[in-house]
């Protein structure tokens, strides 16, 4: 029921009881207990309704006013390519978007998003949608800087360490992907066993940062590509 007929449905209960002075006590204080009801919701204010195609619509012409006109110039370059100085491996959660958190402008950073920032081991057919973009970023593109941007509170790490023990998936996809990340998940229950649940959520989020740095990146992926 609209905020609008929540007054009318008081008032014609009202009417009702006025009208029907023999009404027993029990039905007209159930009657006076759901005008005080109809009442008090009629006073919370009426949020409106989430409209997605509004909101992309809104999203996309605010984007054309305030940055595509207001830069022609930018954005007619862009058109003829790109020059990006960054490949940012992220992860999807949609807290820590690359482009607001660090500030990126169009045409800055090449990006690669997926569940928990996972660089995993070097494999042409296995996980070639990683290995494409980093090849693309590294040897056609050339970027001069790699960031890979962990952060805090990831879903994913916490869906890795809480797999049962023996690694049964318990959906289709999500339980296998984080496997890529089993041996940091082992390493952090094996050199802290007593530490809390979010300790070692902590601590597996830093672990798989670095490996992906450090590991991943630069010895499986670089010395094939370069």
């Amino acid at each position: 029921m609209g905020h609008e007929l929540y007054q009318p449905a008081v008032e014609a209960l009202g009417t009702l009881l006025r009208e029907n002075c023999e009404l027993e006590a029990t039905a007209a204080a159930r009657i006076n207990q759901i005008m005080a009801e109809l009442a008090a919701i009629a006073r919370v204010p009426c949020l409106p309704l989430f409209d997605p195609v509004e909101r992309i619509k809104d999203g996309f012409l605010y984007f054309k006013r305030e940055k595509y006109d207001a830069d022609p110039e930018l954005y007619s370059a862009l058109a003829e390519g790109q020059e990006p100085k960054f490949l940012v491996l992220a992860c999807s959660d949609s807290r820590v978007s690359p482009s607001h958190v660090l500030n990126f402008q169009p045409g800055e950073a090449f990006m690669l998003r997926n569940i928990a920032n996972i660089v995993p081991p070097y494999d042409k057919v296995k996980y070639s949608g990683v290995g494409a973009v980093i090849e693309y970023a590294v040897v056609h593109l050339k970027v001069e800087n790699i960031v890979v941007m962990g952060h805090s509170r990831c879903g994913g790490i916490k869906a890795l360490m809480d797999l049962p023990e023996d690694g049964t998936a318990s959906n289709d996809f999500i339980d296998e992907w984080v496997k890529i990340c089993w041996p940091a998940r082992v390493k952090v229950k094996t050199e802290l066993p007593c530490a809390s649940t979010d300790e070692q959520i902590t601590a597996c989020e830093k672990v798989i940062s670095h490996s992906a740095q450090t590991h991943n990146i630069n010895n499986n992926f670089f010395s094939r590509v370069i």
